[in-house]
C-alpha cells in the first residue's frame, strides 16, 4: 500500500491558505455551549462528590451543638433547632437537586464547589448566628439556596411540570430567606421568633405548592439520608471526645465506652431493619405524587426529628464526659434524655407513614426515657448514661427476638411487601 499522496492533492495543501474567518466559526460553533447544561442522573450510587459535599454538613452539626453547650438554657436549645432545621432543610435541597442531576458532570460540578463554599461559611458563622454574624449567617445561606435554584432551573428546561414546582419552590425559598434576614436585622428575642416562623413557613412549603412535578431516583434519595444518619451519629461520637478534657481516668474511660454503645444502639435501631424496609417502600412506590410525598413526608420531614435528636445526645455526652461523677443539670438532661425520646418517636413516626404500623415498644420507651428525666438531676452523669444504654439494649433484645424470623428475611432481601419490622 502507497503511502504517497497524489501531487495534485499534495499541491492544494501546499497553497491553501488559512481557514476564512466564516469557516472558523462555522467550524467551532457545534463544539460551544454558550449556557450552563445539566446531565441528568441515570446511576442510583451516591456519588464521591455528593460525599464529599455531605462533609459540610458535619461541620454545621458540630458547630448547633457548640452553641447549645455556649447557651444551656432553653433558649439556647430553641436557637441551635432552629439553625439546625434551616441547614437541614437547605441540604435536603440538594439531595433532591442530585436525585436530578448529576452533579459530577459540565459545569455543575463547579456550582457544587460554589454551594460547599457558601455552605461551609454559613456553618462558621452558627456560634454567632444571633449575634455578630447574623447578617453573614444569612448572606452566605441565601448563596446556598440561590445556587440550588440555579441548578434546579437548568434540570428542568426540558419538563415543565418540574419547572412549575421549581419557580414555586424559589418563591417559597424568597419568603423564607426574607424573614431570615429580617430577623437578623431585628436581633434579640424578635430575631429567634422570626426565625421560627421562617423555618415553619419554609418546611410548610411543599405543602403549598405540591408534589407532582418532582422526580427522584429512589435508592439514591435513600441513601443520601442514611448517610446523615451516619454523620449525625459520627457528631455524637466526636461530642466524647470534645467532652473528655484533662486526664482520662477510669470514669472517663467508662463513660466513653457507654456513650459509644449507646450511639451503636442508636445506629442499631434504624439501619438494622427500619432503613432496609424504608428503602424498598419508597423505591417500590408508583412514580410522581405518591412516590414523592413519601419521600418528603419520611425523609425530608420525619429525618429531621432524628437528626435533631441525635445533636441533643451529642450535648447530653459532651456535658457527661466533662464531669462524669457529677449529676446532670436540667438542660443537658433534657438533651440526653429528651433526645434519644425524639429519636424513637421520630421512628414511630416514621413507620407508622411507610407501614401503617404502630411501634409500640419504641413509643413506650420513649415516654419513659422522659418520666426519667427528674431523677437524672439526682445521680451521677455516669449511671445516666449506663441506664439509657442499658434501656435501649433491652428494646433491641427484645426486638430481635420479636421479630425473629420476619427480621432475617428483611435482612436478606427476601421480605414481603407488608412485613413490618
Amino acid at each position: 500500500m502507497s503511502l504517497a499522496w497524489p501531487a495534485s492533492q499534495l499541491a492544494q495543501i501546499l497553497t491553501a491558505g488559512p481557514p476564512c474567518e466564516d469557516e472558523r466559526v462555522s467550524t467551532a460553533a457545534p463544539s460551544r455551549r454558550p449556557h450552563l447544561t445539566a446531565v441528568l442522573r441515570e446511576e442510583e450510587r451516591v456519588t464521591p462528590l455528593e460525599l464529599f459535599f455531605d462533609l459540610v454538613f458535619v461541620l454545621a452539626l458540630t458547630q448547633c451543638t457548640a452553641l447549645m453547650a455556649k447557651e444551656p438554657t432553653w433558649a439556647g436549645l430553641a436557637k441551635a433547632l432552629i439553625v439546625l432545621g434551616v441547614l437541614w432543610w437547605s441540604w435536603g435541597g440538594y439531595v433532591w437537586l442530585t436525585s436530578l442531576v448529576d452533579p459530577e458532570e459540565g459545569a455543575v460540578r463547579i456550582v457544587m464547589f460554589a454551594a460547599m463554599a457558601a455552605f461551609l461559611v454559613t456553618a462558621l458563622c452558627i456560634p454567632d448566628a444571633y449575634d455578630g454574624s447574623a447578617v453573614v449567617f444569612v448572606g452566605a445561606y441565601a448563596a446556598v439556596r440561590i445556587l440550588h435554584l440555579m441548578l434546579f432551573m437548568v434540570g428542568s428546561q426540558e419538563d415543565r411540570e418540574l419547572r412549575k414546582s421549581v419557580v414555586a419552590l424559589a418563591a417559597s425559598s424568597a419568603v423564607g430567606v426574607g424573614l431570615l434576614l429580617a430577623g437578623a436585622l431585628a436581633g434579640g428575642d424578635a430575631q429567634i421568633a422570626i426565625w421560627a416562623v421562617a423555618l415553619v413557613l419554609d418546611l410548610a412549603g411543599p405543602y403549598f405548592f405540591g408534589v407532582e412535578g418532582w422526580k427522584i431516583m429512589p435508592e439514591h434519595f435513600a441513601e443520601r439520608y442514611q448517610l446523615i444518619i451516619i454523620i449525625a451519629l459520627g457528631e455524637s461520637i466526636v461530642a466524647i471526645g470534645i467532652g473528655a478534657e484533662g486526664d482520662v481516668d477510669a470514669g472517663v474511660v467508662a463513660a466513653a465506652v457507654i456513650g459509644t454503645a449507646v450511639a451503636a444502639a442508636l445506629w442499631w435501631l434504624y439501619f438494622d431493619v427500619v432503613a432496609i424496609v424504608a428503602s424498598r417502600r419508597l423505591a417500590r412506590a408508583a412514580p410522581g405524587r405518591e412516590q414523592n410525598a413519601m419521600a418528603r413526608d419520611s425523609y425530608s420531614y420525619l429525618h429531621l426529628p432524628m437528626v435533631a435528636g441525635i445533636v441533643l445526645v451529642a450535648l447530653g455526652m459532651k456535658k457527661t464526659l466533662a464531669h462524669v461523677e457529677d449529676p446532670l443539670k436540667l438542660i443537658p438532661a433534657v438533651a440526653m434524655l429528651g433526645g434519644i425520646a425524639l429519636y424513637l418517636l421520630a421512628h414511630v413516626a416514621f413507620r407508622l407513614r411507610e407501614i401503617h404500623t404502630l411501634n409500640r415498644q419504641r413509643l413506650l420507651l420513649a415516654f419513659v426515657l422522659l418520666a426519667l428525666i427528674p431523677l437524672t438531676i439526682e445521680v451521677a452523669a455516669l449511671a445516666t448514661v449506663a441506664a439509657v444504654a442499658g434501656l435501649l439494649a433491652a428494646l433491641i433484645a427484645y426486638e430481635t427476638r420479636l421479630y425473629g424470623e420476619r427480621r432475617n428475611e428483611v435482612r436478606h432481601q427476601l421480605a414481603r411487601e407488608d412485613v413490618a419490622q
